[in-house]
This record gives C-alpha cells, sequence and structure tokens, in this order.
C-alpha cells in the first residue's frame, strides 16, 4: 500500500491510500460507500498481466484520510481531483471499472474525458426519489447494526454461513460464500468510515447523473438480486446511456466482486476489450 497526493488547481490537497499491481494497461479500480480498495481482493488476481490494477480508498473510506475542509465533496470535485491524483501517478485515460458510488464516479469520469472505458456496478444515481430513501436507510442502519454490536460479536458472527447471511445478506447474494476474514473486514470499514455521513447527504441532490457519455465504451452490470440497488434501476441508466452494453449479473447482489469475482473478471475484460486507440 502507498499513498500519494493529489493537488487539483483551486483546492486543497487530497491524500489517498492505493494498491498497484501488474504491468498491463491502466484499470482505475473504485469501490462503493462504506467499502475500501481491498472490495476488488479477490477479482485482480483473476484479471492476470494483462492490466496494471489501481486500487483506491476514496477519501474517507479505508486507509485514505477524509477530504479536508475546504474540499467540497460533489461528483465535479471528486472529478477534478481524480485527474489530478492519475496525473501524479503517471496514467493517462485509464480503464475504469467502480461499484456503486465509485460506479457513478467512473461514468462522471467518462464524460470528462478521463476514462478510456467504464464498467459500472450497479452504479448509484439512478433511483427514484422513493428508492433513494429505501437505499439510505438500509445504508444507515447497516452502519448503526455495525457501531452497536461489540467487534467480538461481530467476528463471531462472520464465522458462522448463518451469522454472516444475517449481517451482510442484504449487500451480498449469498453471504454465505464470503470468506469471515472478507466480512469482517468489510464491517469494520463500514462502521469507521469517517466520510459516510457526509457522503451520503452529498447524494441527496437531484440529478445525480445527466447526458450521455459519447465516445467511450460502457458496460454497465448489475446484480439480478441486487436488495440495495434493485436491478430495474439498469433499464433508467441504459435509457440514458443508450449505447452502454447491459449485463446481468445471476445470482450476484449488490456486491458482486464477492458473490462472483470471476463473473466480474471477465466482465471487465470484455468491457475493456471493446476500447480502441484514440
Amino acid at each position: 500500500m502507498s499513498f500519494a497526493e493529489a493537488r487539483a488547481e483551486g483546492l486543497m490537497p487530497v491524500a489517498v491510500a492505493y494498491e498497484r499491481q501488474g504491468t498491463g494497461e491502466p484499470l482505475l479500480l473504485l469501490h462503493g460507500l462504506g467499502y475500501h480498495r481491498r472490495a476488488w481482493g479477490r477479482v485482480v488476481p483473476l484479471l492476470g498481466e494483462d492490466y496494471q490494477t489501481i486500487a483506491i480508498d476514496l477519501p474517507g473510506f479505508g486507509q485514505s484520510p477524509d477530504l479536508g475542509p475546504g474540499v467540497p465533496r460533489d461528483l465535479d470535485t471528486a472529478v477534478a481531483w481524480l485527474e489530478a491524483l492519475l496525473a501524479e501517478l503517471g496514467v493517462h485515460r485509464p480503464h475504469v471499472a467502480g461499484h456503486s458510488l465509485g460506479g457513478l464516479i467512473g461514468l462522471r469520469m467518462a464524460q470528462a474525458g478521463l476514462a478510456r472505458s467504464v464498467t459500472a456496478l450497479a452504479p448509484a444515481g439512478f433511483w427514484t426519489p422513493a428508492e433513494r430513501r429505501y437505499t439510505y436507510a438500509v445504508l444507515n442502519a447497516a452502519r448503526r447494526g455495525t457501531r452497536l454490536l461489540p467487534e467480538a460479536a461481530i467476528a463471531r458472527l462472520a464465522g458462522s454461513a448463518a451469522g454472516r447471511a444475517a449481517l451482510t445478506g442484504t449487500l451480498y447474494g449469498r453471504p454465505d460464500l464470503c470468506p469471515p476474514e472478507e466480512t469482517l473486514a468489510t464491517l469494520k470499514t463500514l462502521r469507521n468510515s469517517q466520510a459516510f455521513t457526509a457522503t451520503l447527504r452529498a447524494g441527496r441532490v437531484p440529478r445525480l447523473f445527466a447526458g450521455d457519455v459519447p465516445g467511450v465504451p460502457v458496460t454497465i452490470a448489475w446484480g439480478t438480486r441486487d436488495r440495495l440497488l434493485p436491478p430495474r434501476q439498469a433499464a433508467r441508466a441504459k435509457a440514458m446511456i443508450p449505447a452502454a452494453r447491459l449485463v446481468p449479473l445471476p445470482g450476484c447482489g449488490h456486491v458482486p466482486m464477492s458473490d462472483a469475482p470471476e463473473l466480474v473478471a471477465r466482465v471487465i475484460q470484455g468491457a475493456t476489450a471493446e476500447t480502441t486507440e484514440s
């Protein structure tokens, strides 16, 4: 793990923890709300040597410190500091794969000309007002649960298939198959995320995503058992981005990287194969 500092014009510096592996085409990996870069841990080894993966902890999640008081938390600002981060890392127009919040950010990066291709797994922002309120209620309840339960109790529950189902049934399609250590790390990250509440607040604005993504291959993949962002939202994303490739992920919940890492790796490989050198 390393740290890099992004210095976008007009913004205070943003520090980001990241892991860089491989030597192929650059692939930026963005996690969802309350997660961390290790959410991609079972996918990265499956991508072989075709990619140079760059998995980051978004500010205020994982090991990245939260944004400073002078840095706004809107999506345009996130794109600006990500552009600065890529420059700092010497990366130009990587492929981007993002999950939930990370998928939304990836689509906005593509609109800004910063992505060569985008694979968005259940991207946030394509909800109705009622669906957003439901999603927020579930996320807040999950976070309260991790903060109320003693760590020892969480560890015991994560050690059994029934306990993992109780703890993460709204997130995973097959929580019983998720390794105990991965479940425990996920719940600890959710509990300790400094930016959780502020990020949810920032997501209340209408039309988080608007317009098309011209000239960039986009793949939108959605778990058929996603209980957090229902898969019907995929049709709205497709309607807004008509050229996008829509891929269902059978049996997967909201975190397909844990439910079916091999399938997610194949989807990313297929998405990046659509690109041509510009």
